[in-house]
């Protein structure tokens, strides 16, 4: 009967240098007379058969005529990392399909192995990227981070060309001072080939765009519009409950359990859900007409021509100014005073996509879902980069996955 043989706790590949080949600076690269050598020093490699694997190598020290005695350059290794090159590309690789800590568990390291091959993947990845070609981009804040202090806040730039959507910076916090340092990282060049920019109505935001962005068609984002009508239809639900509760329970009956309902599209409302809802818009209650208002700007959106639009929404409006809902009259006064943006949306029809900003947005609450949050800012700074950035990656003699 044969026994299985157990399986080594490691495997150690010792290396040993070329006796014919001069060492080289690890500063200029160019080859240099032989000082003394150094102890035996261990870098992870990609492991084998699931063994933990490491190159053993004594490093050799040169004396460049240039930059004096240093240690020579090591080509599997970067900087002082206990790493090599081809287990940080496999390891940064692993870890936007898994968690970083589900990486390091399956590959028997440690999570700060896992947060350093990240970290130099995308550093390798920033330093290398082409940003030539940005035509369109969008401007987003992202909630990130328990609280809601200034410094929960993210603002994040997307490339939204139909060809090419990537995350291309992001900044803390949502001012005025952290938009103007991303368009000052994207460089003067990329600002000025912007052809549309598309954004919500957040007023700082616009303020920058209009003064340093202000030659490109400013797109107000539509789902942004979406959401402010949505708030109000329920700001009117909730005080009419409200209201109707303190005089009877009956009465408040006709509004429960159509929260949900009511922020939905009304094609989209099905079953018992419909029959309340039609049963509610038979009625006069402030709700339904409320939510009569939200469906019926959704025609705004199919509209071809800029002046019939802006007629719609001049209509539009005035219907809601007379309401005497008070938060339809606050969207109503928002949408007049973002007019002309808003009518960009028809100018720039065809060319972006303000959907993209929406989606690039989700990804990033899966990223930050899928860690179970991160405690620094600079590692949820590169979780978004190494998985939304589409970086340049490293040369690599060999592709783990």
């Amino acid at each position: 009967m044969h026994c299985p043989q157990e399986q080594p706790e490691s495997i150690e590949i010792l290396v040993e240098p070329h006796g014919g080949i001069r060492g080289r600076c690890s500063h200029c690269r160019k080859p240099a007379p032989g000082y003394d050598r150094l102890p035996p020093r261990r870098w992870l490699f990609v492991p084998l058969w699931n063994v933990p694997t490491y190159f053993c190598y004594a490093p050799r020290r040169v004396e460049c005529p240039e930059h004096g005695v240093v240690v020579e350059h090591i080509p599997w290794s970067e900087g002082k990392r206990p790493v090599t090159c081809a287990m940080m590309g496999f390891l940064a690789r692993w870890a936007r399909r898994l968690s970083w800590r589900e990486t390091a568990r399956s590959f028997q390291t440690s999570w700060e192995a896992v947060y350093r091959s990240v970290e130099w993947f995308v550093e390798w990845g920033l330093a290398h990227r082409q940003l030539s070609g940005v035509a369109s981009i969008g401007v987003d804040e992202i909630h990130w981070g328990h609280g809601l202090r200034a410094d929960n806040f993210l603002t994040v730039i997307y490339q939204i060309d139909q060809d090419c959507r990537r995350l291309l910076w992001v900044g803390r916090r949502r001012t005025q001072a952290t938009l103007r340092r991303g368009l000052k990282a994207l460089g003067p060049e990329v600002v000025r080939g912007l052809r549309f920019v598309c954004s919500d109505m957040w007023k700082p935001y616009l303020q920058v765009i209009a003064a340093r962005a202000g030659h490109a068609l400013h797109v107000l984002d539509r789902f942004h519009i979406t959401s402010h009508l949505n708030q109000a239809v329920d700001q009117v639900r909730r005080a009419e409950s409200t209201r109707l509760r303190a005089k009877s329970k009956e009465s408040a009956q006709r509004l429960k359990h159509l929260r949900w309902p009511l922020l939905r599209r009304g094609s989209r409302v099905r079953g018992r859900a419909r029959q309340k809802l039609n049963a509610l818009l038979g009625s006069k209650m402030a709700t339904a007409r409320a939510w009569d208002l939200k469906e019926t700007f959704f025609h705004f959106w199919n509209y071809k021509s800029v002046i019939w639009a802006g007629a719609f929404l001049d209509y539009w409006c005035f219907r809601a100014m007379r309401s005497r809902l008070e938060p339809m009259k606050k969207v109503a006064r928002m949408l007049r005073s973002h007019e002309p943006l808003i009518l960009n949306w028809f100018r720039a029809k065809g060319e972006i996509s303000s959907g993209a900003v929406e989606g690039l947005n989700n990804k990033i609450r899966v990223v930050t879902r899928r860690s179970y949050g991160f405690r620094t800012y600079k590692a949820m700074e590169m979780a978004l980069y190494h998985n939304l950035g589409r970086l340049p990656e490293p040369e690599s003699t060999h592709r783990f996955c």
